[in-house]
């Protein structure tokens, strides 16, 4: 038998994670593109020195009990942590480490490309490039700019922080932004700190940048959108579990408000029949918030050398335990 830790890897991942591994470690790597089951996760599991995972792949009490007293570490190439029960991980002695600050440029590329996409409705301009849709209308497929408007950020940490950086750019009138407490790097955008219930009557469009957590989840519900301008723009690219989807369907539907576009959803992939799919006011991407080749390889080898110091024994890099759910993303 091998005296080299072993490494269990969840799904493929850039060499920039793998192959430091393979230097120092008997590495397993989940073969196939579908997520490894919970059953064949536990029977790969048992013995391990560390775990490689990605959400949603649960590391919970389960999991832990069956990878046994072997198991140093777990490196999540995510910075959300709702697929890792921490608490038992902490009880247990492993350390947990993530990827904060690595992917906050990628998503809020993605965030302001959503934004504009949803704005300038360009879900619809692509399906009138067909030929059969009369232009000469002059109000033919007018959407909204961002100059000018009121943006309110629900959680402003890095990476609504690196959202409405860039959205300065584009000369917006006022930042508004909620949470759990005041930012005092908020003074650089100059964004008002409001009630949840206000950011919502008062901007024109609505982005959703902040971890979840247990009193969050659903917060964007019937009421909320019904708080919102009708003209507003909704934008997720937190996690799906933050919506109600039926009632974001309903107020899409209905026009309670004008457009959403949303990186995240309940589950992923959403499922081919989901009414998002074809609203032509709303915009739905696979998760693309950190798919940059630059941002998957750089968290692919944050999380092998987080995995490297666990097995060495040495502090990690990004080491959750330590850092006590100080993920910076706000609210």
């Amino acid at each position: 038998m091998s005296a080299h830790p072993r490494v269990l890897i969840t799904r493929s991942v850039p060499p920039a994670g793998i192959d430091p591994l393979k230097a120092e470690c008997d590495v397993w790597v989940w073969p196939e593109e579908d997520q490894i089951p919970v059953e064949e996760f536990k029977k790969r599991a048992a013995g391990v020195t560390a775990i490689f995972c990605h959400p949603p792949d649960m590391i919970n009490r389960d999991l832990l009990d069956a990878a046994g007293p072997s198991l140093k570490v777990v490196g999540t190439m995510s910075v959300g942590l709702e697929h890792i029960d921490i608490t038992e991980c902490r009880r247990r002695g492993i350390k947990v480490g993530h990827c904060p600050n690595v992917l906050n440029d990628a998503v809020a590329e993605l965030t302001i490309a959503l934004l504009l996409s949803a704005a300038r409705r360009l879900k619809e301009g692509y399906a009138c490039t067909n030929g059969e849709e009369t232009w000469q209308n002059a109000l033919f497929l007018c959407g909204h700019e961002i100059s000018g408007s009121t943006i309110g950020i629900v959680g402003l940490g890095r990476i609504g922080m690196a959202v409405a950086r860039r959205l300065q750019a584009f000369k917006v009138a006022k930042f508004l932004y909620t949470g759990n407490s005041q930012k005092s790097y908020a003074e650089e955008v100059k964004a008002e700190f409001v009630s949840f219930d206000k950011l919502l009557e008062n901007s024109d469009f609505v982005i959703a940048c902040c971890s979840i957590n247990a009193n969050n989840r659903g917060l964007f519900n019937k009421a909320a959108f019904k708080k919102m301008k009708k003209s507003a723009i909704f934008i997720n690219v937190s996690r799906g579990v933050l919506v109600n989807q039926d009632d974001l369907i309903e107020a899409l539907t209905t026009g309670e408000i004008y457009g959403a576009g949303l990186d995240v959803t309940t589950p992923e992939p959403l499922p081919p029949d989901s009414p998002l799919h074809s609203l032509m006011n709303c915009l739905v991407t696979p998760h693309l918030g950190s798919a940059s080749l630059k941002t998957r390889n750089e968290m692919a080898s944050l999380t092998a050398r987080n995995i490297l110091a666990g097995i060495r024994g040495e502090d990690l890099l990004r080491c959750v335990v330590v850092q006590a759910f100080d993920f910076g993303q706000g609210f």
